[in-house]
């Protein structure tokens, strides 16, 4: 007898990989992912062995050596994350499966955090897998359960695919009991495995060949279901989250057919279906994925040529869009949110970092990573030229070093990620700093932490998932180890501003590869923020002149009133004494140390 429960998308998948007996599951922490793992690691020890991977191609590789091993695994990351992973995901459709293997591509419409909205259904036709699609928490589960039987079923990888909306959005959940799932005793297969290009012209066309079957199948599977509304004119092609809206808008007024499975398309179910209607809507986010599909099997369907192609969609959005109508007027309150400009929290270590290199423009030109230290970009620092993926910081900077040499420009390319970051992609750019000789300043922001996504652990955290202690990878260790001298690394707290302009003048001066590493672990990390409790800053308002110096910092816990600053939150503020190393006239002091 099933038990209801209410629970999110990433917390259902948890739930069903649990439910389907997978053994292993791994990631690397991305929003709208992140919850998938941190929920099997703290729910299901015992069951799941979960993993936190240094990147997204290392987590697929592990999750893929399980199921080569026989037991069912999963590997989860967001979109971007699957470009990391795409070398082994592309080569795994080829070797297939012997415990079944799921791989959750974490869309993000609306690029609510990520630095592009990429459309991941693309990458089910071109790695040739299977892709399946929940639209809520339940098919969440139940897909996820489904998806381990196909990988085994049709010996391949299934690409299931979510987005933001379908991740953290809450419906109700029957779960059931675990299945017992027998791991399948390893077995040598070089043929299978090895894939020399002689094993794997003989995988590419078994693949094909279940592709073929797996097309036979989605005609006729649970997955993808026809509801049919007597006396409608308009039939809907949809999936995921946007069959929601699609019902919310349109209701028993049109029939839809809802495809779960979405590669391999079911091209005879599409062909059937829209036969039947005068009027075709195809309903989806982001690329028109879906309509070009149903275009190349004869229809004109209406599409992107009316629904935009640009961020999530809403039934808002697909009600004026296809209807023109607008919605019922609601409710109506004349209150405006107060502007919240993204901001680095009180006591942050990257914020004297970001002041110093704010003041060394004529010196520098900063690049940055993806990671929270990229708020550094915003005013009043404006810390970064540019941000484009994970490792990029360390890697852009070589070529950018070359250029301005080419042009006569002395201004020296500065590069900077968090340690998350360097152990994710960063290592191997170092490397090529280091071997290349390039002319840079390489920035390691070490907060001990991957903060950004929710504090999960790193390589450099000392702890796994689970909390228990384990190794820690040294960041300056691994710096000298890739062929960084010592007289070319600083190791500084950013938030003494003195060391941190000196390292950084250092830098300039030093011609070739110099490492800097700033070390204070995040003030959000429960045992750092105990070690604040009670603590803060307190402004004399009588020594204070107004000068507003403290206030180029942009601590949201100071304020500027009536003339004179104050520090208004103390709640927030953790004493880091920033802004009174800003303070000339003395007029700053921490209280409660």
């Amino acid at each position: 007898m099933g038990e209801k429960q209410i629970l999110s998308g990433n917390e259902a998948v948890a739930r069903g990989c649990f439910e389907a007996g997978c053994r292993v599951a791994t990631a690397y922490p991305g929003t709208p992912s992140s919850e998938i793992l941190e929920n099997i690691a703290a729910r299901y020890k015992g069951d799941i062995e979960a993993q936190w991977a240094g990147n997204e191609k290392v987590a697929t590789e592990i999750a893929l050596g399980a199921s080569m091993g026989g037991a069912r695994s999963l590997a989860a990351m967001k979109h971007v994350g699957v470009n990391v992973a795409a070398d082994p995901i592309f080569t795994a459709a080829y070797t297939g499966v012997t415990g079944g293997f799921v791989v959750v591509s974490a869309d993000d419409p609306g690029l609510h955090s990520s630095q592009n909205e990429q459309d991941n259904r693309h990458y089910a036709p071109h790695a040739k897998l299977i892709m399946l699609e929940p639209s809520d928490s339940s098919e969440c589960r139940e897909y996820v359960m489904g998806a381990f039987e196909l990988s085994e079923r049709f010996d391949t990888p299934i690409l299931f695919r979510m987005t933001t909306r379908v991740c953290h959005s809450k419906s109700i959940v029957e779960t059931e009991d675990k299945r017992d799932i027998p791991i399948t005793p390893y077995e040598k297969r070089t043929d299978k495995f090895t894939m020399l290009p002689v094993n794997a012209k003989k995988r590419h066309k078994i693949r094909e060949e279940f592709l073929v079957k797996a097309e036979e199948y989605a005609n006729d599977c649970p997955y993808n279901v026809v509801y049919e509304n007597e006396g409608a004119a308009t039939g809907i092609i949809t999936s995921g989250v946007s069959y929601q809206y699609s019902r919310e808008v349109f209701g028993d007024k049109a029939s839809y057919l809802k495809l779960g499975l979405t590669y391999p398309l079911p091209r005879r179910l599409i062909k059937e279906f829209a036969s039947k209607y005068e009027k075709l809507y195809v309903i989806e986010e982001n690329d028109p994925y879906l309509e070009n599909a149903v275009r190349a099997l004869g229809f004109d369907p209406v599409g992107k040529d009316r629904i935009p192609i640009l961020y999530e969609l809403d039934a808002q959005i697909v009600r004026e869009s296809l209807t023109g109508e607008s919605a019922a007027e609601g409710y109506k309150a004349n209150a405006t949110a107060p502007p919240r400009p993204p901001v680095m929290c009180a006591g942050c270590p990257h914020r004297g970092f970001f002041y110093t290199i704010s003041k060394k423009t004529d010196k520098i030109v900063p690049c940055g990573d993806i990671g929270c230290y990229t708020l550094g970009a915003s005013p009043p620092f404006f810390g970064m030229d540019s941000t484009i993926c994970m490792g990029s910081g360390l890697s852009t900077i070589i070529g950018l070093a070359k250029a301005l040499r080419m042009q006569g420009d002395g201004r020296k390319a500065l590069g900077m990620l968090g340690d998350s970051t360097f152990f994710h992609t960063g290592i191997n750019s170092l490397i090529d700093v280091a071997v290349s000789g390039a002319n840079v300043i390489a920035v390691i922001l070490d907060n001990s932490i991957t903060a950004m996504t929710g504090h999960q652990q790193n390589p450099g955290s000392g702890r796994n998932i689970y909390g228990e202690s384990v190794p820690s990878v040294d960041v300056v260790s691994v710096a000298r180890a890739v062929g960084i001298a010592d007289e070319r690394i600083r190791i500084v707290d950013p938030l003494d501003l003195e060391s941190m302009s000196s390292a950084i003048d250092d830098g300039v001066a030093a011609e070739g590869p110099f490492v800097v590493v700033t070390r204070r672990p995040c003030v959000l990390i429960r045992e750092v923020a105990k070690e604040f409790a009670g603590r803060y800053c307190e402004i004399d308002a009588e020594k204070c002149v107004g000068c507003k110096m403290c206030m180029k910092i942009a601590c949201p816990a100071i304020a500027f009133r009536g003339g004179k600053a104050e520090v208004f939150d103390r709640t927030n503020c953790t004493a880091c004494g920033l802004c009174a190393q800003m303070c000339k006239f003395e007029a700053i002091a921490a209280k409660g140390v």
